[in-house]
């Protein structure tokens, strides 16, 4: 079975994306607890994924487009995962938190309790 890989900045390979985790992230998508009526997008990017969904809220996009929600990356030095969320004033990524496990990552995204990411 051939492995896809991918370069990051100083040149050693990245393990992320990979088509394993991918589905593991859509199915844990599956189980959020906001927005459940609405199919969210999953994007492989550089060393992760970005996680777009419909705007239902119509809090960030009074037309209800695709939104920027999460941004899983993972930190082949750290050896753990980060997690960014949209700050949709400034169009830019803000660090949330860390995760050693990528599912302790999904949980936390998919409770969303404080509504930082699914809004």
């Amino acid at each position: 079975m051939r492995q896809t890989v991918t370069k990051i900045g100083d040149g050693a390979a990245s393990s992320q994306p990979n088509e394993f985790d991918y589905r593991r992230i859509w199915r844990a998508l599956e189980q959020r607890r906001r927005y459940r009526y609405v199919t969210p997008l999953l994007l492989k990017t550089a060393n992760g994924y970005r996680v777009q969904s419909p705007c239902c809220s119509r809090n960030i996009d009074p037309d209800g487009g695709v939104i920027d929600v999460a941004l899983l990356i993972f930190d082949e030095r750290k050896a753990n995962w980060r997690l960014l969320r949209k700050d949709h004033a400034l169009g830019v990524w803000e660090f949330d938190s860390e995760f050693p496990r990528l599912k302790e990552l999904l949980d936390h995204l998919n409770e969303d309790a404080e509504r930082r990411f699914w809004q």
